[in-house]
């Protein structure tokens, strides 16, 4: 019954059910008879030579799945003999397809038939006169090279991906880009620089032959690289990062488009575990302090989420003096994003260098934002007192936070007052009661008392708060 609806569905007069049998031949092929795997070998074979270019498609992209349930022997016969036939299709839709079906074949056969078979069409495809099949080829070129092997990689592989990264068309240099660091992990780190960062770093010898990515005209293809290339530090080495890469990172770090930017800077702990913190502070850190500025508040926020990290391994010193002042600076920033992420990250600096260097370096330039004249940023320090209080103790709490927080209940601005309710009701876990009594909770009634409605909901459950507190105790 299986095998006539599969006969009635590859002979449909209509393509349609010749396309959906396709996807069914690796479901029925493991348990059918013998005599019936001979028959769907061939009704698949046929499918694959339809005049049709969807039903050919539907049977490139199914093919690995096909291929994967057939017998050792008459995966050599037969399915070898569909894959060249769809490797040589007129629509470039079906090679494509086929680029898929090369990394699959591959993991099936044994090393010699993989050279022999699938290592020329993907030399062949990557030279391809349609820029989507070159395209896949990019896209799939880690997959392919682990069918093949590490040494057709080298031999074979390494000139056609070296040609992919110089290719005319930017969809497929950046597809290209975005696999440099896999495929180096292939190579060992002599091949890469000798072959791959010649097409990443600029000569003036090459000038005419190829563009660079890391100044590509694409920026598309210039953010695959950035997205990517800081991962090649521990594969090249120190004296290479150093030498080779450095000069592309600083490049890309100074790049118009700020994607670019952005991929560089997320990635900087790789650089930084192979060249050391002292070299990066003193080639990348100048790049960084100007990023901090950036006018794409994206930019900024990935600077902001990368300082805790930074400080730890530059040390106290260090940081006071470079990026001490960029800290407070984002507690003003125009965008809300930053000024959220700069009130965290003074509470993960404090966690990092402690209570004592936090009352020095970042307690007094808060409280000197409390009266800015902008209730939003009055409303950012609120924010930041209520995150530094667990960090900061009860004792310094109660003597330099909680009389800023109290002020603040007398703004005239009722945002200000409902978020002071909600950072009073934060405190009371931390402080002694008597505090909560004789501080707290009589500005909380006094809140409780508002006229704005919002003010009195949140002072409200906040006084809750104090007298489940009460009855705890």
């Amino acid at each position: 019954i299986i095998f006539s609806v599969f006969q009635r569905l590859a002979a449909g007069e209509w393509f349609t059910a010749r396309v959906s049998s396709c996807g069914l031949f690796h479901i029925a092929y493991p348990s059918a008879p013998e005599n019936v795997k001979a028959e769907l070998r061939t009704i698949y074979n046929q499918l694959c030579q339809d005049d049709m270019p969807m039903v050919r498609r539907s049977a490139a992209s199914n093919l690995g799945k096909f291929a994967a349930t057939v017998e050792t022997a008459n995966l050599k016969s037969s399915i070898l003999s569909m894959f060249e036939e769809l490797t040589q299709d007129d629509q470039d839709s079906v090679r494509l397809l086929a680029v898929e079906g090369c990394a699959a074949l591959g993991k099936l056969l044994d090393p010699q038939d993989c050279i022999a078979h699938i290592l020329p069409v993907i030399v062949n495809f990557s030279q391809d006169k349609s820029w989507r099949v070159r395209y896949m080829v990019a896209n799939q070129l880690y997959e392919l090279c682990e069918a093949v092997g590490p040494e057709p990689t080298r031999s074979d592989l390494l000139p056609a991906y070296v040609r992919l990264l110089r290719d005319n068309e930017a969809e497929v240099r950046i597809a290209a880009a975005g696999k440099v660091t896999k495929f180096c992990r292939i190579l060992n780190p002599e091949l890469a620089i000798q072959h791959i960062l010649p097409c990443v770093k600029f000569s003036k010898l090459q000038a005419f032959l190829l563009q660079e990515l890391s100044s590509d005209s694409s920026q598309h293809v210039r953010s695959a690289l950035a997205s990517v290339i800081m991962g090649m530090a521990p594969i090249l080495g120190k004296d290479a990062t150093i030498e080779q890469l450095l000069p592309i990172f600083l490049s890309l770090l100074k790049d118009e488009f700020p994607d670019v930017r952005l991929n560089i800077i997320s990635k900087l702990d790789q650089v930084n575990q192979v060249i050391g913190i002292d070299l990066l502070s003193q080639s990348l850190l100048p790049a960084i302090v100007e990023l901090a500025e950036d006018r794409h508040w994206r930019v900024r926020l990935a600077i902001i989420e990368y300082i805790p990290l930074l400080a730890s391994q530059l040390g106290v010193g260090f940081f006071d003096d470079k990026l001490g002042s960029l800290c407070m600076q984002w507690l003003n920033d125009k965008v809300y994003s930053i000024r959220d992420a700069a009130a965290n990250n003074v509470k993960r600096l404090a966690e990092e260098f402690g209570p004592e260097w936090a009352m020095q370096h970042i307690i007094p330039q808060v409280l000197e934002m409390a009266t800015n004249p902008h209730y939003l940023y009055r409303m950012t320090i609120i924010q930041s007192v209520s995150l530094l209080a667990p960090v900061m103790g009860a004792e310094l709490t109660c003597s330099k936070l909680l009389p800023v927080v109290v002020n603040a209940s007398k703004d005239r601005v009722p945002n200000i007052k409902f978020n002071v309710a909600k950072v009073l009701q934060s405190l009371i876990p931390i402080v002694d009661q008597s505090v909560v009594d004789s501080t707290i909770k009589p500005c909380l009634a006094e809140l409780s008392e508002d006229p704005d409605v919002d003010v009195r909901f949140f002072a409200t459950e906040a006084l809750k708060t104090t007298n489940q507190v009460v009855m705890a105790n």
